[in-house]
């Protein structure tokens, strides 16, 4: 960066809203890691809301808006689909009345229902805004599709210094699933998956990685032991421990229903994990069949059991996936990726 432009960004103070949850028993979120990444750059960034109640954390987050508006330059808001949506919503409408530019982060792999299920507001939150910052090409297409104009492209970054890439060899049944336990990510099909897979291979294991965020938690719990399946519940667990505790296992999973851009998909594939995931929302985005993991249907223990098998089988297959995965994902490292974030917020993209 030159100096120049470094004495720009350390002028810039930025307001980032997002569910900073973690101390909370929740994975680490966008807001927590994106807001050290570009205090390395020189950024002012305050951020919010760590606030556990869902009330409080709206409140919390627009008293800081309120707060914060006189030093603020630009304002960053997590943006989801499910009830986190009218966070951002209220957060925009604030931000219009106390004329403060505002960029929307697309998170949310409900999205392209939501501007269709809730057009008019969506025109508020997103038409309005400096800038929608979509991580995903399957987000970006939605949204040109839905007439928006005002977009760019920045994907989920990962500072990649921090992933070792081993390959496993030989690679043996030992799943790992990394997601919060909630409906949508279907974590129970992770389970009969294991279960099929014992049929042929006994001594398959599983470990699931994730804070608990609906029942969905209790009814994995209980299948497992109806069916005395060798799976490990971890809760949720920071960043470098799971990563170390990624070393002990082979293949990732990942099973859910609704998908934009999962930052856990990109840190199995910088460590050398070959994946096999669900081909919903943005994952044919992001991953190739058979190019750099293996892609199924949502919803089908079987598929993802012959995909797994098919991994076992064939350790050929299962190498290229893994490096070709890893050279994917050095196009997301953080050093290369803050580049676009410093053109967006000196308003250059």
């Amino acid at each position: 960066m030159s100096q120049t432009h470094k004495k720009n960004a350390r002028s810039k103070q930025l307001l980032y809203l997002g569910n900073q949850l973690s101390r909370k028993g929740r994975n680490l979120s966008t807001v927590e890691v994106l807001s050290g990444l570009l205090e390395t750059e020189g950024y002012t960034v305050v951020s919010g809301s760590s606030r556990k109640n869902p009330a409080f954390r709206l409140l919390d987050m627009l008293y800081k808006v309120i707060k914060h508006r006189p030093q603020t330059d630009l304002l960053l808001i997590d943006t989801y689909s499910t009830s986190a949506f009218w966070y951002a919503y209220v957060i925009s409408r604030l931000a219009c009345v106390l004329k403060l530019d505002y960029i929307p982060i697309l998170h949310g792999g409900n999205l392209p229902q939501r501007l269709k299920t809730h057009s008019k507001r969506c025109r508020h939150l997103f038409g309005r805004a400096k800038v929608n910052v979509a991580p995903s090409a399957w987000l970006m297409h939605h949204f040109q599709k839905a007439g928006y104009t005002n977009l760019t492209h920045i994907p989920n970054s990962i500072a990649l210094e921090h992933y070792e890439f081993r390959q496993r060899q030989p690679l043996m049944p030992r799943l790992l699933w990394v997601r919060a336990f909630a409906q949508i990510y279907n974590p129970l099909l992770t389970l009969k998956t294991l279960q099929e897979l014992l049929h042929t291979h006994p001594e398959a294991s599983l470990s699931m990685v994730g804070p608990f965020k609906d029942e969905s938690i209790d009814e994995c719990r209980a299948y497992a032991e109806a069916h005395q399946l060798p799976v490990t519940f971890t809760g949720g667990m920071s960043k470098s421990a799971w990563i170390k505790y990624a070393a002990d296992f082979d293949i990732f999973i990942n099973t859910t229903n609704v998908d934009n851009m999962p930052v856990s998909v990109l840190e199995a594939m910088a460590l050398g994990l070959p994946v096999v995931s669900t081909n919903v929302g943005g994952i044919p985005f992001l991953l190739e069949d058979e190019v750099d993991a293996l892609l199924v249907d949502p919803g089908n223990a079987g598929d993802f059991t012959k995909a797994i098998l098919k991994l076992l089988q064939d350790p050929d297959l299962a190498r290229q996936l893994s490096i070709t995965a890893r050279q994917k994902v050095e196009h997301f490292d953080w050093q290369v990726v803050k580049g676009k974030w410093n053109a967006v917020i000196s308003g250059e993209r």
